[in-house]
């Protein structure tokens, strides 16, 4: 592709001195398991969130799964989130033997929508998790306010939303706990997957660190059921380096996310929106038309990289057929799904390439 949807290599070199040092400070240590590194990170992470515990785990989807266990949902519960996101979601709520149970978007931010959340709620509700998508975050106070009526643990799925701002205060902070994703792509990510769930309650992280690590309390000794999933020494410490720079890069985000708007703005597109509540992260620059397929073909045809997330909503997938979602049960959601395009988004991209982009869409619909 002559620009492409990501460029991963680009951050790499933008950073290279310090993470090298990063690297090889590390291997040098001779500790590559739960070390000084990770400490630190967490440490760093907690702060940088505004939240007193971060604990590191091996993936996003871990993230979420240790994250539920340490809040007790499990077997014959049920979690309310969103079929429109990534399937890692709905995975680890099956995985912590919990049942999903969906609720629609709002149509400009591919949110849960809180107006549909009462509805819901069954006596066997358990948790909710609301999903801050593309980097824009939930509707945090109506669900927040539910969750306190009817008795029920909030876990902020923030994988797409690293850094990004509710009422001014970063995402991560507002639930009983949050899980967040270092994948190569995010925001914050790491060169390998990575991940961390952060909380404000005590009980919580320490449940969490014998979670992540066999239910170990003391060594060798498993106290609970649990798992091997740990962050690693080296992940730890390329995401402290990238760490200091994450306000800087979705800066770089948000400066190409306004010329995208200027650019694109007389266009037949829905382009991202932004509440006044929010400050988005531009995780992903989505947009949404009637021709999204041709006009990814076209773009293709130009040498120009796009994706979807997400092609297929998660109560439509073969694997998840068994929790009886049928079709147009959830009909923002579907629509969403047949119309959204994500254009090339990423930190070091060059501001030529965003005029690049739109002119080559200029094109497709002005001929």
């Amino acid at each position: 592709m002559n620009i492409p949807f990501v460029d991963l290599k680009a951050e790499y070199e933008a950073l290279r001195a310090e993470l090298d040092t990063a690297v090889s400070q590390a291997i040098a240590s001779g500790w590559y398991i739960l070390g000084e590194e990770v400490s630190a990170f967490e440490a760093e992470f907690a702060s940088y969130i505004g939240i007193e515990h971060a604990v590191g785990v091996a993936s996003g989807t871990d993230a979420i799964l240790l994250g539920l266990r340490a809040l007790g949902v499990g077997p014959g519960d049920e979690v309310i989130t969103v079929a429109h996101t990534a399937v890692a979601t709905i995975a680890a709520i099956e995985l912590a033997g919990a049942t999903p149970v969906f609720v629609d978007i709002e149509p400009d931010t591919y949110t849960l929508d809180p107006a549909l959340l009462a509805a819901a709620i069954t006596p066997r509700s358990k948790a909710i998790i609301p999903v801050h998508l593309y980097g824009h975050p939930a509707d945090l106070d109506p669900i927040l306010a539910l969750a306190r009526q009817h008795k029920l643990y909030v876990l902020e799925d923030c994988a797409q939303a690293h850094g990004t701002r509710y009422h001014g205060k970063i995402v991560g902070s507002f639930g009983d706990a949050a899980a967040f994703s270092f994948y190569p792509t995010k925001n914050l990510g790491a060169l390998g997957d990575g991940g961390a769930v952060v909380t404000r309650h005590d009980e919580v992280a320490e449940r969490l660190l014998a979670l992540r690590q066999y239910g170990w309390k003391q060594r060798y000794i498993s106290e609970t059921t649990g798992y091997n999933s740990r962050l690693d020494e080296l992940q730890a410490a390329l995401l402290r380096v990238k760490l200091a720079y994450l306000d800087g890069m979705n800066a770089a985000r948000r400066r190409l996310a306004n010329q995208y708007a200027q650019a694109l703005a007389a266009l037949p597109l829905t382009l991202p929106a932004e509440r006044p509540f929010a400050r988005h992260v531009y995780h992903l620059y989505v947009i949404q038309t009637e021709q999204r397929d041709a006009l990814r073909t076209h773009l293709q045809a130009q040498g120009i990289g796009t994706a979807i997330h997400y092609p297929q909503p998660v109560h439509h997938q073969p694997a998840y057929d068994h929790l009886g979602y049928g079709a147009n049960s959830l009909p923002i959601t579907e629509n969403c799904a047949a119309r959204i395009l994500s254009l090339p988004m990423y930190p070091t991209m060059p501001e030529a390439h965003v005029a690049q982009v739109a002119n080559a869409i200029k094109a497709f619909y002005n001929g």
